[in-house]
Protein backbone atom coordinates (compact mmCIF):
# COMPACT_ATOMS: atom_id res chain seq x y z
CA UNK A 1 0.00 0.00 0.00
CA UNK A 2 2.61 2.49 0.75
CA UNK A 3 4.35 1.49 -2.26
CA UNK A 4 1.42 2.06 -4.43
CA UNK A 5 1.15 5.75 -2.38
CA UNK A 6 4.77 6.39 -3.28
CA UNK A 7 4.02 5.60 -6.89
CA UNK A 8 1.53 8.24 -6.95
CA UNK A 9 3.54 11.22 -5.40
CA UNK A 10 6.13 10.28 -7.80
CA UNK A 11 4.20 10.54 -11.06
CA UNK A 12 2.49 14.00 -9.21
CA UNK A 13 5.80 15.35 -8.98
CA UNK A 14 7.10 14.20 -12.29
CA UNK A 15 3.92 16.07 -13.34
CA UNK A 16 4.32 18.99 -11.89
CA UNK A 17 8.16 19.19 -12.63
CA UNK A 18 6.72 18.87 -16.54
CA UNK A 19 3.98 21.72 -16.09
CA UNK A 20 7.12 24.10 -14.38
CA UNK A 21 9.38 23.34 -17.37
CA UNK A 22 6.37 23.85 -19.78
CA UNK A 23 6.06 27.34 -18.13
CA UNK A 24 9.80 28.10 -18.15
CA UNK A 25 9.83 27.49 -21.75
CA UNK A 26 7.27 29.47 -22.10
CA UNK A 27 8.89 32.08 -20.18
CA UNK A 28 11.91 31.90 -22.58
CA UNK A 29 9.86 31.74 -25.46
CA UNK A 30 9.02 35.33 -24.69
CA UNK A 31 12.09 36.91 -23.87
CA UNK A 32 12.37 40.17 -26.44
CA UNK A 33 15.90 41.59 -27.29
CA UNK A 34 15.07 44.62 -28.91
CA UNK A 35 17.75 46.37 -31.40
CA UNK A 36 17.82 49.77 -32.18
CA UNK A 37 20.41 50.89 -35.30
CA UNK A 38 22.53 53.69 -34.06
CA UNK A 39 23.55 55.09 -37.88
CA UNK A 40 25.14 57.88 -39.83
CA UNK A 41 25.62 61.12 -38.43
CA UNK A 42 24.86 61.68 -34.61
CA UNK A 43 22.57 64.52 -34.43
CA UNK A 44 19.36 65.90 -32.36
CA UNK A 45 16.99 63.71 -35.13
CA UNK A 46 18.88 60.72 -33.50
CA UNK A 47 18.41 61.70 -29.84
CA UNK A 48 14.40 61.66 -30.45
CA UNK A 49 14.41 58.28 -32.05
CA UNK A 50 16.24 56.43 -29.66
CA UNK A 51 14.20 58.29 -27.04
CA UNK A 52 11.24 56.78 -28.87
CA UNK A 53 12.54 53.11 -28.98
CA UNK A 54 14.11 53.33 -25.93
CA UNK A 55 10.43 53.79 -24.66
CA UNK A 56 9.05 51.32 -26.90
CA UNK A 57 11.69 48.55 -25.74
CA UNK A 58 10.51 49.61 -22.25
CA UNK A 59 6.47 48.83 -22.86
CA UNK A 60 7.10 45.87 -25.33
CA UNK A 61 9.09 44.92 -21.97
CA UNK A 62 11.99 43.77 -23.38
CA UNK A 63 14.58 41.66 -21.55
CA UNK A 64 17.63 43.35 -23.63
CA UNK A 65 18.72 46.00 -25.88
CA UNK A 66 21.51 46.03 -28.44
CA UNK A 67 22.77 49.28 -30.00
CA UNK A 68 23.85 48.44 -33.37
CA UNK A 69 26.24 51.07 -34.39
CA UNK A 70 27.63 52.61 -37.02
CA UNK A 71 28.22 56.08 -37.25
CA UNK A 72 31.32 58.15 -38.05
CA UNK A 73 30.11 60.65 -35.02
CA UNK A 74 28.06 64.02 -34.88
CA UNK A 75 27.12 66.58 -32.50
CA UNK A 76 28.49 66.94 -29.00
CA UNK A 77 25.23 68.16 -27.45
CA UNK A 78 23.38 65.59 -29.55
CA UNK A 79 25.52 62.57 -28.27
CA UNK A 80 25.34 63.49 -24.56
CA UNK A 81 21.60 63.89 -24.75
CA UNK A 82 21.66 60.05 -25.95
CA UNK A 83 24.30 59.23 -23.32
CA UNK A 84 21.65 60.28 -20.47
CA UNK A 85 19.09 58.36 -21.86
CA UNK A 86 20.79 55.08 -22.14
CA UNK A 87 22.12 55.39 -18.35
CA UNK A 88 18.56 56.27 -17.29
CA UNK A 89 17.63 52.86 -19.51
CA UNK A 90 15.93 50.28 -16.96
CA UNK A 91 16.89 47.42 -19.42
CA UNK A 92 20.17 46.13 -20.01
CA UNK A 93 22.43 47.82 -22.70
CA UNK A 94 24.97 46.04 -25.48
CA UNK A 95 26.40 48.09 -27.79
CA UNK A 96 27.19 45.79 -30.92
CA UNK A 97 30.04 48.47 -33.05
CA UNK A 98 29.33 47.22 -36.39
CA UNK A 99 32.28 48.33 -38.40
CA UNK A 100 32.42 52.10 -36.91
CA UNK A 101 31.96 53.98 -33.22
CA UNK A 102 34.21 56.83 -34.31
CA UNK A 103 33.78 59.77 -32.39
CA UNK A 104 30.70 60.75 -30.77
CA UNK A 105 29.56 57.32 -31.97
CA UNK A 106 32.33 56.04 -29.32
CA UNK A 107 31.40 57.57 -26.47
CA UNK A 108 27.68 56.41 -27.15
CA UNK A 109 29.17 52.88 -26.99
CA UNK A 110 31.15 53.47 -23.59
CA UNK A 111 27.66 53.68 -22.34
CA UNK A 112 26.36 50.54 -22.46
CA UNK A 113 27.12 48.06 -20.21
CA UNK A 114 28.85 45.90 -22.61
CA UNK A 115 30.07 45.81 -25.67
CA UNK A 116 30.70 43.98 -28.69
CA UNK A 117 32.58 44.24 -32.39
CA UNK A 118 32.49 42.94 -36.15
CA UNK A 119 35.41 41.90 -37.26
CA UNK A 120 37.16 44.63 -38.94
CA UNK A 121 34.97 47.21 -36.34
CA UNK A 122 36.57 50.06 -35.33
CA UNK A 123 36.07 52.79 -32.11
CA UNK A 124 38.12 55.87 -30.88
CA UNK A 125 39.49 59.24 -32.67
CA UNK A 126 37.07 61.31 -30.48
CA UNK A 127 38.85 64.20 -30.52
CA UNK A 128 36.29 67.47 -30.16
CA UNK A 129 36.18 69.91 -33.11
CA UNK A 130 34.32 73.00 -33.83
CA UNK A 131 31.76 73.31 -36.77
CA UNK A 132 34.61 74.26 -39.38
CA UNK A 133 36.70 71.27 -38.31
CA UNK A 134 38.78 73.13 -36.34
CA UNK A 135 39.86 72.04 -32.69
CA UNK A 136 37.61 73.02 -30.26
CA UNK A 137 38.31 75.62 -27.50
CA UNK A 138 39.57 74.58 -24.47
CA UNK A 139 36.52 74.99 -22.12
CA UNK A 140 34.33 72.66 -24.25
CA UNK A 141 37.43 70.36 -24.71
CA UNK A 142 38.10 70.10 -21.05
CA UNK A 143 34.13 69.05 -20.82
CA UNK A 144 34.55 66.15 -23.46
CA UNK A 145 37.32 64.64 -21.91
CA UNK A 146 36.13 65.03 -18.55
CA UNK A 147 32.38 62.99 -20.18
CA UNK A 148 34.88 60.42 -22.28
CA UNK A 149 36.49 59.32 -18.97
CA UNK A 150 33.23 59.12 -16.81
CA UNK A 151 31.40 56.94 -19.55
CA UNK A 152 34.63 54.83 -18.76
CA UNK A 153 34.79 54.88 -15.39
CA UNK A 154 30.84 53.97 -15.03
CA UNK A 155 31.17 50.83 -16.86
CA UNK A 156 34.54 49.53 -14.97
CA UNK A 157 36.21 50.41 -17.78
CA UNK A 158 40.51 51.85 -18.03
CA UNK A 159 39.51 55.41 -18.64
CA UNK A 160 43.04 56.27 -19.96
CA UNK A 161 41.89 54.18 -23.42
CA UNK A 162 39.00 57.02 -23.35
CA UNK A 163 40.98 59.79 -22.74
CA UNK A 164 43.30 59.00 -25.48
CA UNK A 165 40.33 58.39 -27.45
CA UNK A 166 39.67 62.54 -27.15
CA UNK A 167 43.29 63.27 -26.33
CA UNK A 168 46.50 63.18 -28.62
CA UNK A 169 48.83 64.12 -25.45
CA UNK A 170 48.05 60.58 -23.98
CA UNK A 171 50.62 58.08 -24.76
CA UNK A 172 48.89 54.53 -25.57
CA UNK A 173 51.56 53.40 -28.06
CA UNK A 174 50.74 49.81 -25.73
CA UNK A 175 47.64 49.87 -28.44
CA UNK A 176 49.56 51.60 -31.50
CA UNK A 177 48.62 55.24 -30.06
CA UNK A 178 51.70 57.10 -28.71
CA UNK A 179 52.00 60.58 -27.78
CA UNK A 180 50.37 62.72 -30.41
CA UNK A 181 48.28 60.46 -32.38
CA UNK A 182 44.69 59.47 -31.19
CA UNK A 183 43.25 56.18 -30.37
CA UNK A 184 41.25 53.85 -32.67
CA UNK A 185 40.79 50.24 -31.28
CA UNK A 186 39.94 47.52 -33.78
CA UNK A 187 38.17 44.36 -32.48
CA UNK A 188 41.11 42.46 -31.11
CA UNK A 189 42.58 45.77 -29.29
CA UNK A 190 39.50 46.62 -27.62
CA UNK A 191 39.17 43.29 -26.23
CA UNK A 192 42.93 42.89 -24.90
CA UNK A 193 42.50 46.50 -23.05
CA UNK A 194 38.80 45.46 -21.69
CA UNK A 195 36.32 47.89 -24.33
CA UNK A 196 34.80 44.93 -25.39
CA UNK A 197 33.34 41.57 -24.08
CA UNK A 198 34.17 39.72 -27.66
CA UNK A 199 32.98 39.70 -30.90
CA UNK A 200 30.62 38.73 -33.28
CA UNK A 201 30.12 37.94 -36.98
CA UNK A 202 26.51 39.55 -36.82
CA UNK A 203 23.28 40.22 -34.92
CA UNK A 204 22.45 36.50 -34.43
CA UNK A 205 25.81 35.56 -32.97
CA UNK A 206 25.58 38.30 -30.70
CA UNK A 207 22.03 37.26 -29.58
CA UNK A 208 23.58 34.00 -28.74
CA UNK A 209 26.44 35.44 -26.99
CA UNK A 210 24.02 37.09 -25.26
CA UNK A 211 22.00 33.94 -23.51
CA UNK A 212 18.67 34.54 -25.84
CA UNK A 213 18.78 32.13 -28.56
CA UNK A 214 14.87 31.62 -28.14
CA UNK A 215 14.24 35.20 -27.38
CA UNK A 216 11.95 37.32 -30.35
CA UNK A 217 14.42 39.93 -31.92
CA UNK A 218 12.73 43.47 -32.40
CA UNK A 219 13.89 46.08 -34.59
CA UNK A 220 13.63 49.77 -34.16
CA UNK A 221 12.31 51.35 -37.27
CA UNK A 222 12.63 54.97 -37.53
CA UNK A 223 9.37 56.23 -39.35
CA UNK A 224 9.11 58.77 -42.27
CA UNK A 225 8.71 61.73 -40.14
CA UNK A 226 11.65 60.65 -37.86
CA UNK A 227 13.91 60.02 -41.42
CA UNK A 228 12.79 63.12 -42.65
CA UNK A 229 13.66 65.15 -39.38
CA UNK A 230 17.10 63.89 -39.10
CA UNK A 231 17.70 64.62 -42.91
CA UNK A 232 16.28 68.15 -42.35
CA UNK A 233 18.74 68.71 -39.06
CA UNK A 234 21.39 67.19 -39.92
CA UNK A 235 24.72 70.00 -39.98
CA UNK A 236 24.93 69.51 -43.39
CA UNK A 237 21.55 70.39 -44.68
CA UNK A 238 21.07 73.11 -42.14
CA UNK A 239 23.39 75.74 -43.76
CA UNK A 240 21.97 74.87 -47.65
CA UNK A 241 18.38 75.21 -46.28
CA UNK A 242 19.21 78.64 -44.13
CA UNK A 243 20.64 79.83 -47.43
CA UNK A 244 18.43 78.93 -50.08
CA UNK A 245 15.90 80.52 -48.04
CA UNK A 246 17.95 83.87 -47.56
CA UNK A 247 18.77 84.11 -51.17
CA UNK A 248 15.11 83.09 -52.27
CA UNK A 249 13.64 85.97 -50.33
CA UNK A 250 17.20 88.82 -51.02
CA UNK A 251 15.77 87.77 -55.04
CA UNK A 252 12.36 88.22 -54.38
CA UNK A 253 12.75 91.60 -53.58
CA UNK A 254 13.78 92.85 -56.49
CA UNK A 255 10.94 90.33 -58.22
CA UNK A 256 7.32 91.46 -59.41
CA UNK A 257 4.23 90.28 -57.60
CA UNK A 258 4.70 86.96 -55.54
CA UNK A 259 7.99 84.99 -57.49
CA UNK A 260 9.30 81.75 -57.57
CA UNK A 261 12.39 82.81 -55.98
CA UNK A 262 10.40 83.57 -52.25
CA UNK A 263 8.10 81.20 -52.90
CA UNK A 264 11.15 79.03 -52.89
CA UNK A 265 12.53 80.77 -49.84
CA UNK A 266 9.74 80.72 -48.11
CA UNK A 267 9.50 76.57 -48.46
CA UNK A 268 12.82 76.12 -47.48
CA UNK A 269 11.94 77.94 -43.75
CA UNK A 270 9.08 75.58 -43.26
CA UNK A 271 11.22 72.66 -43.84
CA UNK A 272 13.96 74.15 -41.39
CA UNK A 273 11.32 75.14 -38.78
CA UNK A 274 9.22 71.18 -39.44
CA UNK A 275 12.57 69.49 -39.46
CA UNK A 276 13.39 70.72 -35.61
CA UNK A 277 9.77 70.95 -34.37
CA UNK A 278 9.73 67.09 -35.51
CA UNK A 279 13.18 66.57 -34.06
CA UNK A 280 12.04 67.80 -30.75
CA UNK A 281 14.11 70.90 -30.74
CA UNK A 282 12.04 74.03 -31.37
CA UNK A 283 8.78 74.51 -29.48
CA UNK A 284 5.76 76.30 -31.37
CA UNK A 285 6.99 79.47 -29.28
CA UNK A 286 10.09 78.81 -31.47
CA UNK A 287 7.91 79.47 -34.61
CA UNK A 288 5.78 82.06 -32.94
CA UNK A 289 8.68 84.54 -32.14
CA UNK A 290 10.36 84.08 -35.83
CA UNK A 291 7.06 85.28 -37.06
CA UNK A 292 6.92 88.11 -34.77
CA UNK A 293 9.60 89.34 -36.28
CA UNK A 294 8.73 89.18 -40.07
CA UNK A 295 5.62 91.71 -38.70
CA UNK A 296 8.21 93.92 -36.72
CA UNK A 297 10.33 94.04 -39.95
CA UNK A 298 7.23 94.36 -41.73
CA UNK A 299 6.10 97.36 -39.59
CA UNK A 300 9.42 99.23 -40.17
CA UNK A 301 8.80 99.51 -43.71
CA UNK A 302 5.54 101.59 -42.42
CA UNK A 303 7.23 102.94 -39.35
CA UNK A 304 10.69 103.47 -40.35
CA UNK A 305 12.85 104.35 -37.10
CA UNK A 306 15.07 101.69 -36.32
CA UNK A 307 14.39 100.00 -33.45
CA UNK A 308 11.50 98.35 -34.70
CA UNK A 309 13.97 96.59 -37.37
CA UNK A 310 16.45 96.00 -34.63
CA UNK A 311 13.92 94.28 -32.54
CA UNK A 312 12.43 92.14 -34.92
CA UNK A 313 15.81 91.18 -36.83
CA UNK A 314 16.75 90.03 -33.32
CA UNK A 315 13.62 87.62 -32.91
CA UNK A 316 14.47 86.49 -36.05
CA UNK A 317 18.05 85.55 -35.43
CA UNK A 318 17.23 84.52 -31.81
CA UNK A 319 14.23 82.17 -33.22
CA UNK A 320 16.64 80.16 -35.35
CA UNK A 321 19.42 79.55 -32.38
CA UNK A 322 16.76 78.70 -30.03
CA UNK A 323 15.59 76.00 -32.88
CA UNK A 324 18.96 74.92 -33.56
CA UNK A 325 20.84 71.53 -31.81
CA UNK A 326 24.02 73.26 -31.89
CA UNK A 327 25.35 76.88 -31.17
CA UNK A 328 28.25 76.56 -33.41
CA UNK A 329 26.23 74.40 -36.39
CA UNK A 330 23.58 77.90 -36.39
CA UNK A 331 26.49 80.52 -36.26
CA UNK A 332 28.42 78.72 -38.92
CA UNK A 333 25.35 78.35 -41.37
CA UNK A 334 23.81 82.06 -40.51
CA UNK A 335 27.31 83.20 -41.81
CA UNK A 336 27.06 81.43 -45.12
CA UNK A 337 23.64 82.34 -45.40
CA UNK A 338 24.12 85.69 -44.96
CA UNK A 339 27.37 86.19 -47.27
CA UNK A 340 25.46 84.09 -50.14
CA UNK A 341 23.12 86.44 -49.14
CA UNK A 342 24.62 90.10 -49.32
CA UNK A 343 26.71 88.87 -52.45
CA UNK A 344 23.57 88.38 -54.10
CA UNK A 345 22.15 91.53 -53.54
CA UNK A 346 25.17 93.52 -54.29
CA UNK A 347 25.74 91.21 -57.66
CA UNK A 348 21.89 92.43 -58.78
CA UNK A 349 22.19 96.22 -57.85
CA UNK A 350 25.89 97.14 -58.54
CA UNK A 351 26.51 94.75 -61.28
CA UNK A 352 23.18 93.98 -62.76
CA UNK A 353 21.80 97.09 -61.90
CA UNK A 354 18.47 95.67 -60.72
CA UNK A 355 16.11 97.93 -58.29
CA UNK A 356 13.87 96.34 -55.59
CA UNK A 357 9.92 96.06 -56.50
CA UNK A 358 8.98 95.19 -53.42
CA UNK A 359 8.98 98.32 -51.87
CA UNK A 360 7.24 99.81 -55.18
CA UNK A 361 3.96 97.16 -54.12
CA UNK A 362 4.00 98.80 -50.40
CA UNK A 363 4.71 102.72 -51.74
CA UNK A 364 2.21 105.01 -54.41
CA UNK A 365 3.49 104.88 -57.60
CA UNK A 366 1.40 107.91 -59.28
CA UNK A 367 3.50 110.52 -59.99
CA UNK A 368 3.02 114.18 -59.72
CA UNK A 369 4.92 116.03 -62.01
CA UNK A 370 3.91 118.66 -64.62
CA UNK A 371 3.43 115.96 -68.03
CA UNK A 372 1.13 114.69 -65.64
CA UNK A 373 -0.85 117.84 -65.19
CA UNK A 374 -0.12 119.55 -61.61
CA UNK A 375 1.55 122.18 -60.47
CA UNK A 376 3.47 122.17 -57.48
CA UNK A 377 1.97 124.37 -54.50
CA UNK A 378 3.57 128.17 -54.30
CA UNK A 379 3.29 130.41 -51.40
CA UNK A 380 0.50 132.66 -52.45
CA UNK A 381 0.94 135.49 -50.16
CA UNK A 382 -0.98 137.70 -52.87
CA UNK A 383 -4.35 136.51 -51.60
CA UNK A 384 -4.14 138.30 -48.14
CA UNK A 385 -7.28 140.32 -47.98
CA UNK A 386 -9.19 138.65 -50.86
CA UNK A 387 -12.64 137.81 -50.54
CA UNK A 388 -13.93 134.28 -52.24
CA UNK A 389 -16.87 132.13 -51.94
CA UNK A 390 -16.80 128.13 -50.18
CA UNK A 391 -17.65 125.55 -53.22
CA UNK A 392 -17.44 123.05 -50.71
CA UNK A 393 -18.02 123.11 -47.13
CA UNK A 394 -15.39 123.17 -44.94
CA UNK A 395 -14.96 120.46 -41.94
CA UNK A 396 -12.13 122.53 -41.62
CA UNK A 397 -10.54 122.07 -44.91
CA UNK A 398 -12.63 122.35 -48.49
CA UNK A 399 -12.40 123.93 -51.41
CA UNK A 400 -12.87 128.27 -52.31
CA UNK A 401 -12.88 130.10 -55.50
CA UNK A 402 -11.19 133.06 -55.18
CA UNK A 403 -11.03 135.76 -58.65
CA UNK A 404 -12.46 132.40 -60.12
CA UNK A 405 -9.67 130.42 -59.14
CA UNK A 406 -10.48 126.83 -57.46
CA UNK A 407 -8.06 126.79 -54.25
CA UNK A 408 -7.79 124.24 -51.27
CA UNK A 409 -8.01 126.14 -48.14
CA UNK A 410 -8.32 125.37 -44.17
CA UNK A 411 -11.05 127.50 -41.93
CA UNK A 412 -9.98 129.53 -39.04
CA UNK A 413 -13.27 128.08 -37.07
CA UNK A 414 -14.28 124.16 -37.09
CA UNK A 415 -17.26 124.35 -40.10
CA UNK A 416 -18.23 126.94 -42.32
CA UNK A 417 -20.79 125.65 -45.20
CA UNK A 418 -20.62 125.78 -48.68
CA UNK A 419 -21.87 129.17 -50.97
CA UNK A 420 -20.60 131.40 -47.56
CA UNK A 421 -18.17 134.52 -47.99
CA UNK A 422 -14.66 134.08 -46.83
CA UNK A 423 -11.82 136.24 -46.45
CA UNK A 424 -8.02 134.82 -46.85
CA UNK A 425 -6.22 135.91 -43.29
CA UNK A 426 -3.15 133.70 -43.89
CA UNK A 427 -1.20 132.12 -46.00
CA UNK A 428 1.49 129.63 -44.46
CA UNK A 429 3.50 128.33 -47.13
CA UNK A 430 0.74 126.05 -49.47
CA UNK A 431 -1.52 126.73 -46.12
CA UNK A 432 -4.33 128.92 -46.90
CA UNK A 433 -6.48 130.40 -44.17
CA UNK A 434 -9.85 131.85 -44.73
CA UNK A 435 -12.13 133.31 -42.14
CA UNK A 436 -15.88 133.32 -42.84
CA UNK A 437 -17.52 136.96 -42.95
Amino acid sequence: MLHIKGFRVALLSIFLLSLLGVQLNAKAEKQTVYVIPIEKNVEQGLASFLSRSLQDAKEAHADHIILDINTPGGLVKSAIDIADLITESEIPVTAYVNKRALSAGAYIALQADNIYMAPGGKMGAAAIIDGKGNAADQKAESLWLAEMEDAAVKNNRDPKYALAMADPDIDAKEVGAPKGDLLTLNADKAIDVGYSEGNADNLSVLVKKLGFEKAHISYAKESLAEKTARWLTNPVIVPILLTIAFLGLTVELFSPGVGIPGTIGFIALLLFFYGHLAAGLAGYETVLLFIAGVILILLEIFLPGGIIGLLGLGAIIASLFLAAGSFTVMAVSLLIASAVSITAFILLTRVLGKRMKFFKKLILNDSTNTESGYVSNQTRTDLIGKVGVTFTPLRPAGTVIIDDERLDVVSEGSFTEKDKKVKVIKVEGSRIVVREI
